[in-house]
């Protein structure tokens, strides 16, 4: 008889499971590196009054194509053979990805190619992240869904600390070309672990009368879907809420080069910060993520507590207490997401699956994206300190009207959760 796996990391028992987990831990390693590198090359390309505001319009750019494409890429994941279009996605993110390389390598001095690629980029993560989500619950049995999930997390949170550092030695040394080069390579694991995937299993079967294929009609299911389920559509709001308004991230060159004076490896390690915070936390709840009963007010604390270590974030002028609340902020997050995430899974037959999380990403892409621009925004105009501390504050007014409208989401409890068979 098989030896049983901890409890702790159960769902890395499932072969096809544990192939995707090695081979994302890698290829986002690559792209967060990526995202601080693409970060700071905007901040070297622009005139430095015109930073913030260049910084920002990364967002911009980068939420555009989730918004025109967000229908569509869940429809396509409900549709159409999920790893097959991870396998074209991956490519695509990888030739995305070695553009910006070559380009940089060349020599670039304008900062529109960055911009067009990053948009083209988003399109591609449009079509994978729906596919990817919505494979995910096939290849573990629903109890180990929360742990999978939780691995997840803290997957996603060690690239997250180990990009940004790397990102910030390997630009100080070699360049941010080279940053570009790693992350284009690291797809190639993804790719690998879809190929040596084995025994998938089928899709559930349309109900009589449903939607399926690609055409309008089913992306208009999903959207009454996720939108008559209050609780569903409260985490969304959350989301968007606090990533939108307590989103720093396309500030920190700003901080990094201007007020903390701290350069590109300490620009790399406030970059990771919150990815530390994560970690931390992730190690936390991978055990002891489906033995959270109380998850609807564990979430909304946890955005509460995201809001005001932004806001003491943006008073800081020390390196070491800015590191501490990026990294509570991350921690913060962590236990927000992976307790939103395993409620839509849980709440989402897997036929509507990915067009959740279609809808979903609108809420949780669109809303640091544009937080990015409206931080960028606002720091133009009164400065870095002060968007951040707004921004704070408008995560805390925001979560407590999520919180008083929706009575469901502040009672929610795992008890609650029904199998999604509808």
């Amino acid at each position: 008889m098989p030896r049983a796996w901890p409890a702790s990391i159960v769902a890395l028992q499932h072969r096809n499971f544990r192939l995707i987990w090695i081979g994302l831990l890698l290829s986002f390693s690559g792209t967060m590196m990526q995202n601080a590198a693409l970060l700071w090359h905007v901040s070297l390309l622009v005139a430095p009054d015109r930073k913030a505001i260049a910084l920002g319009v990364v967002g911009l750019v980068r939420i555009a194509p989730v918004v025109v494409f967000s229908m569509v890429s869940g429809v396509v994941a409900d549709a159409l053979d999920r790893r097959r279009v991870l396998l074209v996605t991956q490519t695509l993110a990888g030739l995305v990805a070695t553009a910006l390389a070559l380009l940089t390598y060349r020599g670039l001095s304008a900062v529109w190619p960055i911009y067009v690629l990053s948009a083209v980029g988003a399109a591609v993560s449009a079509f994978d992240l729906p596919a990817r989500q919505a494979l995910v619950p096939t290849l573990v049995p629903r109890e180990h869904l929360p742990n999978a999930i939780a691995l997840n997390s803290i997957l996603f949170q060690t690239a997250a600390v180990a990009g940004p550092a790397l990102a910030g030695l390997v630009i100080a040394r070699s360049g941010v070309a080279a940053a570009y080069l790693f992350n284009a390579l690291s797809f190639g694991f993804v790719i690998v672990a879809l190929l040596l995937m084995r025994d998938v299993p089928e899709r559930e079967p349309a109900l009589a009368g449903a939607e399926s294929g690609v055409s309008f009609a089913a992306a208009m299911e999903g959207v009454r879907f996720v939108f008559s389920s209050p609780l569903i559509r409260s985490t969304m709001l959350l989301d968007f809420f606090a990533t939108f308004f307590a989103s720093a991230t396309a500030l920190l060159p700003i901080f990094a080069q201007d007020i903390l004076q701290v350069g590109a490896r300490g620009y790399g390690w406030l970059f990771a910060a919150p990815a530390v915070g994560s970690f931390i936390t992730s190690i936390a709840l991978v055990p002891g993520a489906s033995r959270i009963r109380r998850r609807g007010p564990t979430i909304v604390w946890s955005i509460v507590g995201h809001g005001v270590a932004t806001i003491i974030f943006g008073f800081s002028r020390s390196f070491w207490l800015t590191f501490a609340c990026l990294a509570f902020v991350g921690a913060t997050d962590t236990v927000s997401t992976v307790l939103r995430n395993t409620i839509r899974q849980l709440e989402t037959p897997d036929r509507l699956r990915g067009r959740m999380t279609g809808v979903n990403m609108v809420f949780f892409m669109g809303g640091p994206q544009l937080g990015e621009l409206e931080a960028g925004a606002v720091a133009n105009a009164f400065g870095a300190p002060f968007s951040v501390i707004t921004g704070g504050i408008g995560c805390l007014i925001a979560t407590a009207w999520v919180a008083a409208t929706t009575p469901r989401l502040r009672h929610y409890a795992a008890d609650d959760a029904q199998p999604a068979q509808r």
